[in-house]
């Protein structure tokens, strides 16, 4: 029973680790992307004040996880919340992300109009978009993307208190020191990507299975 229940943890931490890659990369590039399109001047600003955001965000939904996931039927809504993620993440997985830009390129691009270079970074690079709403458009995207990772965690977690706490703690970590990185091994290694969003579709797929069977037992308990 011990080595089944080590392979369980096992398999657990993979699976969330997993999440915590794919899903650090993607929250870098809606950084990178919206500093792409504010002038060269205050981009760093905007980097900093996004992952600032991100990080601050990911530590409250993890705070509150354990509360969150008692509620009857809210492992089943996270399901499907992780389901519309996963459809998001298999078209920009289709299209190559051709227009993906993290926020070291986004430092590099030029003040250029879209199109005037066939370079995918310098093509984001407008300079038409205020500070103020770069920073509001990552910090939307934000709340998205750190209530689904805190849930894709917390579904392959599951019955592991121990892992949930390691996966959530590694969210941040990443999130904070290697996010640009993990962007630049996503945009160059696709099939990384893909295997990310195996792994989060099983998540999902298996918090609704599980979900549903709460909802229907508090349901029949009622009754």
């Amino acid at each position: 029973m011990e080595s089944v229940d080590l392979w369980s943890q096992l398999a657990a931490l993979g699976q969330v680790v997993a999440i915590d890659l794919v899903l650090a990369g993607d929250n870098a590039i809606v950084v990178g992307m919206a500093a792409a399109a504010v002038p060269l001047a205050q981009r760093r600003k905007v980097i900093f004040w996004g992952i600032g955001a991100a990080i601050i965000l990911r530590i409250f939904f993890a705070l509150i996880t354990t509360q969150l996931l008692a509620i009857i039927g809210l492992t089943l809504a996270g399901g499907v919340l992780l389901l519309w993620v996963c459809w998001k993440m298999f078209r920009e997985l289709r299209s190559h992300g051709t227009d993906e830009v993290a926020p070291d390129e986004a430092m590099d691009a030029p003040d250029t109009p879209v199109g005037v270079s066939g370079n995918a970074a310098a093509g984001a690079a407008v300079g038409g978009v205020t500070v103020g709403a770069a920073i509001w458009q990552i910090v939307v995207a934000d709340v998205s993307m750190s209530l689904d990772n805190v849930l894709a965690v917390a579904g392959a977690a599951k019955d592991h208190p121990t892992i949930l706490v390691i996966g959530l703690l590694l969210s941040v970590v990443l999130m904070g020191a290697a996010a640009n990185m993990i962007a630049h091994v996503l945009h160059k290694h696709r099939w990384v990507g893909w295997v990310g969003l195996a792994i989060i579709t099983y998540v999902a797929l298996d918090m609704i299975w599980r979900g549903s069977n709460e909802v229907l037992m508090h349901t029949s308990w009622l009754s």
